[in-house]
């Protein structure tokens, strides 16, 4: 078995790592399959889908539970992600999962030459602003995960596989929402 170690078998300095060209992203229909491939694969192997809001309710259970273990106890939505108190609720499949998409996007990205420090953003907006109109943004699909009871992972992807109804409006609704925000936020971009 090959560590990652072996993939980089010498010391590579961050300098080394912008200097090295990208390659071109890959085939989005290709990437698409694959994904469908990977749900298959967590369904076959965990027994659930893919999900991701899940897996940050658990980190902000915890944390609320560290910070004020009374609040915690008493809170409806805190007490579901903490259970009983025999299971560490940070052993679940998806904190997991999404340490691993962490893991395994750094390095798909170190292998691509995609490893830079920079700020995705058009020509007429200010860095400040990307980041505020990310964070904004962010809120946002968050709270709506919550409303939602599952973010693009979990509705879309994983209940809409299983052909859900629910998660079908819910992936109409994320269409119809970004196609109604893009015609006022496309100069940001352009």
């Amino acid at each position: 078995m090959r560590t990652i170690s072996a993939l980089f078998p010498k010391k590579i300095k961050v300098e080394e790592l912008t200097a090295i060209e990208a390659k071109p992203y890959s085939n989005p229909y290709l990437v698409g399959f694959g994904l469908g491939l990977v749900l298959l694969a967590t369904f076959v192997i965990m027994g659930r889908g893919l999900g991701a809001s899940g897996a940050m309710s658990s980190i902000v259970a915890v944390t609320v539970d560290k910070l004020s273990p009374e609040y915690a106890s008493q809170n409806s939505f805190f007490k579901n992600y903490l259970g009983d108190g025999t299971t560490n609720p940070l052993k679940d499949w998806l904190v997991f999962e999404v340490l691993g998409v962490f893991v395994g996007g750094f390095i798909s990205a170190l292998l691509a030459g995609r490893i830079k420090r920079t700020v995705e953003k058009g020509p007429h907006i200010s860095t400040s602003l990307r980041l505020v109109f990310a964070f904004v943004g962010g809120s946002f699909m968050g709270f709506g995960a919550m409303l939602a009871r599952g973010c693009t992972s979990g509705q879309a992807l994983t209940g809409g596989a299983l052909l859900n109804l629910g998660s079908w409006v819910f992936m109409l609704m994320v269409f119809a929402g970004a196609y109604a925000m893009a015609y006022f936020i496309r100069r940001q971009w352009l």
